[in-house]
């Protein structure tokens, strides 16, 4: 994740249009004129065009051509729909940008310097369109494209396996007896680091006699019973 980026070229006549990642499938979602931007705690930036892809966010600037945002749907970690005048004056699109950056090391006290190496510090963002009844079209736009870009999972697994399932418990014990009955077998000798096993198997045997002597138990009481009742 690289959290918010500098767009520096567009294509087209005019304003232009960002670049699309045709060859990887990237579309033109949603078109958005007349929005403003606003970069964490900095004033707004307008006027401007937004434009939503499959894959990113893309903030053009209307009257300098080379100045532009963009920002991966897989750094924004939230979206919401702000209408609130105490946390911002007008209905706008919020939305936070996991940059990467550890706490402490984002936007809010930087000197004004590069503009692309301040962006990296950037962690919210808020799209102000002109008309505000715009709001909610950009919010499910928001969604649709969040579902279109899944947050990879396979690191995720890795670290939390060993949380298990019901089903997956039910699949393990199930794993170890079959491997158990085999480790009983002399001609599959299979070798354990632990005694695990030794264990199962004892109390297992436990289980067998504790059955042997009730089994017992019982045949003496039916017999005892049997002689009383002739």
């Amino acid at each position: 994740m690289s959290g918010l980026k500098f767009v520096a070229e567009r294509t087209g006549d005019g304003a232009g249009q960002p670049f699309l990642d045709t060859d990887n499938g990237e579309e033109l979602m949603h078109v958005q004129p007349e929005t403003a931007v606003v970069l964490g705690i900095r004033p707004p930036e307008s006027p401007g065009t937004l434009y939503i892809t499959s894959k990113q966010v893309v903030w053009l600037s209307d009257t300098d051509r080379s100045k532009g945002y963009a920002v991966d749907f897989l750094s924004v970690s939230l979206h919401a729909v702000s209408r609130d005048p105490e946390a911002y004056r007008d209905p706008c699109l919020y939305a936070q940008i996991d940059n990467g950056v550890e706490d402490g090391e984002s936007e809010g006290s930087s000197d004004e310097g590069d503009v692309s190496s301040d962006l990296s510090r950037i962690t919210e963002l808020r799209l102000v369109p002109s008309d505000p009844n715009q709001v909610d079209t950009l919010f499910q736009i928001f969604c649709d494209c969040a579902e279109l870009n899944p947050e990879p999972i396979e690191e995720e697994e890795e670290e939390h396996n060993w949380i298990f399932s019901a089903d997956q418990l039910e699949n393990q014990e199930a794993e170890e007896d079959s491997e158990w009955m085999i480790s009983q077998n002399s001609t599959h000798p299979i070798g354990h680091s632990n005694g695990d096993h030794d264990l199962a198997h004892n109390v297992l045997q436990l289980q067998i006699n504790d059955q042997r002597f009730e089994d017992a138990e019982e045949m003496d009481s039916d017999s005892k019973n049997g002689h009383h009742h002739s």
